[in-house]
């Protein structure tokens, strides 16, 4: 039998940095750091069998995401499949923008477009307890994941919707919120990496990577209330295109934000108040 250390050593040797030691942990039930502390330890045959498998698996490219069926996103994990997008820690700047639009001492309604594993909502209605968070995706798999996730954190705030971004929806919302599919759907980075195994349709958006965007920006007014506003996460390129959209679609206060790493990630707007509407 061979020890973790040992183990460990060898399959970082083909693998991405943090790979082995995130299947490994899965296979064993125990957290990472777990590893470390048990270095010395001989793995079990049964074990090893599961984690050559799993490594096995992970370089013909099957991400560790959908190996492990987890991934973790602000302050929870949540299970993700190859019907979902697996959460990455760019949308959370997403999250940290709409939290500071929601007030923590009113009811309000939130919309999440294209809700995926349903981190979004998830972190928007564990984060706004007295919000009315209405969750939409047009894949049922995708959505039955959603709801899975909101019970197995115990959320019972929000609602979900299968249909076509606001197909399902009805009324006004105080904020809506989505990570759409934005890249080209010519994009060589679509046969790169994890990418290659996520759901084309939830990455990929016509010639430019704007036609979800187009849809957002298009019929977003009508979904707003007044002063409410709308956030959307795009790719690195797409600030100014995007803001284009929003001006064009009559929302005001148009900006976007950059991520950690200084790149243009989320830009939102808000629906004009009316002259002599309290805001």
């Amino acid at each position: 039998m061979t020890c973790i250390n040992l183990l460990l050593r060898e399959a970082r040797r083909d693998t991405e940095p943090g790979d082995a030691e995130a299947l490994l942990a899965h296979v064993l039930g125990q957290p990472v750091g777990w590893l470390y502390a048990h270095g010395d330890e001989a793995l079990q045959g049964d074990d090893r069998v599961r984690f050559d498998t799993l490594l096995e698996r992970r370089r013909r490219g099957v991400p560790v995401a959908y190996l492990t069926g987890r991934r973790g996103f602000w302050r929870f994990d949540v299970q993700v499949t190859p019907d979902t997008l697996i959460p990455r820690p760019e949308t959370e700047r997403l999250v940290e923008l709409a939290l500071e639009r929601l007030p923590t001492d009113a009811d309000v309604r939130v919309a999440d477009l294209g809700t995926g594993s349903g981190v979004i909502a998830l972190a928007l209605a564990t984060e706004r307890p007295r919000a009315r968070v209405e969750a939409v995706d047009a894949s049922p798999a995708a959505l039955a994941v959603a709801a899975a996730n909101a019970r197995e954190l115990g959320v019972d705030g929000i609602a979900f919707h299968e249909g076509d971004w606001f197909e399902p929806l009805e009324g006004a919302f105080d904020l809506i919120a989505s990570n759409p599919p934005y890249i080209a759907s010519e994009d060589p980075h679509l046969a790169i990496g994890d990418l290659r195994a996520e759901p084309r349709g939830a990455l990929a958006s016509g010639i430019d990577g704007l036609d979800a965007l187009r849809r957002i920006a298009d019929g977003a007014t009508a979904f707003l209330a007044p002063g409410g506003w709308l956030l959307v996460e795009h790719g690195w390129a797409q600030g100014a295109s995007v803001r284009e959209l929003f001006e064009a679609a009559g929302l005001v206060a148009v900006e976007t934000a950059t991520d950690l790493e200084g790149r243009d990630r989320v830009t939102l707007g808000r629906r004009p108040v009316p002259p002599g509407t309290p805001s």
